[in-house]
């Protein structure tokens, strides 16, 4: 049974599913590594920082075999400079996530590109189908790293944003880890899925191996949302927006205390001193309330195999039953 669904036919992919480009770890390789599987590859820019796009930006369009590629950015953080430079290597989409993509609209529209639009609720929804989004990505709270501080689980938030949404396809996205999971979200209405913490467990992945092997090792019930380590780090993450990573001292020491964490330099520069000791992680690590589906570190393109044949299976033991 052929997943065909209106993502796959947009992109001339083989399956429904597609990274998300998260910020940083979902370099070159592992873009190329998900397309070169079926999927489509999203690298994840973040910021649109210019050396990291100049590193591997390359990469992608290098490795990806020919295959189409896209590319992630976090709207609030990056300006037209960095959309329009992804835009010289030729992706076939651009997704934007977590704030207003108005202004990049025109720039990404003018060159054929596709524009696909995270949102998080129903305001971001709706202004996403105003803007024209050529696939909309509905988030659910279980997802791993930042999402709406005041969001909606993945199961009720999918089919409410397929139906505003319809005709232009969806993408689920939050706790998805295995082809349930992606069969689940095609029960949904969505035309596919979008995975993040799933694909930090592969051989491509720009994790440091601690973080890979935390992921691998990690339960659901460790994983929390918080703004503490965004607070704590000095991240600039605007304030709707929490994180969902797992265990961290740094939680349990702030848990509750934000307003506090935010008055005091000093706790903020006892966070670098620790991360430079090597006591905590460079980063925070990101991580869905499905992590405990994940058990291996494959590579991305089997990976993308063996989540496409699960999806199958599942959808022909509903059917039978």
């Amino acid at each position: 049974m052929a997943l065909s669904t209106a993502f796959t036919e947009l992109f001339g992919v083989e399956h429904p599913i597609a990274l998300a480009p998260m910020g940083g770890s979902a370099g070159g390789a592992l873009a190329a590594a998900v397309s070169r599987g079926g999927g489509l590859g999203l690298l994840g820019s973040g910021n649109g920082a210019r050396d990291w796009l100049a590193r591997e930006l390359p990469v992608v369009a290098d490795e990806g075999a020919g295959k189409p590629w896209g590319i992630g950015f976090l709207t609030w953080a990056i300006d037209d400079g960095a959309v329009a430079r992804a835009l010289e290597y030729g992706p076939s989409a651009v997704m934007l996530s977590f704030g207003d993509p108005g202004p990049f609209v025109e720039r990404i529209r003018s060159t054929g590109t596709a524009l696909i639009i995270q949102v998080t609720d129903l305001e971001e929804a709706r202004r996403a189908v105003d803007l024209g989004a050529d696939v909309i990505v509905a988030q659910g709270t279980e997802a791993g790293g930042h999402g709406a501080r005041h969001g909606r689980s993945t199961l009720p938030f999918v089919p409410v944003v397929v139906d505003l949404a319809a005709p232009v396809p969806v993408l689920a996205a939050g706790g998805i880890a295995d082809g349930r999971g992606v069969a689940a979200a095609l029960a949904l209405g969505a035309a596919g899925a979008l995975l993040g913490t799933r694909f930090q467990a592969t051989a491509e992945a720009l994790v440091a191996p601690a973080t890979a092997r935390a992921i691998v090792e990690g339960r659901g019930e460790d994983t929390e949302r918080s703004s503490v380590l965004d607070i704590a780090r000095g991240s600039r993450w605007p304030a709707r927006y929490t994180a969902r990573t797992l265990a961290h001292p740094v939680l349990d020491a702030w848990r509750g205390r934000e307003d506090e964490l935010a008055a005091d330099p000093h706790a903020r520069e006892a966070y670098q001193d620790a991360v430079a000791r090597g006591e905590i992680p460079a980063l925070p690590q990101w991580a869905s309330e499905a992590v405990d589906l994940i058990d291996d570190l494959p590579s991305a393109a089997d990976l993308v195999a063996d989540l496409a044949a699960g999806a199958e299976d599942a959808l022909a033991r509903a059917g039978r039953r």
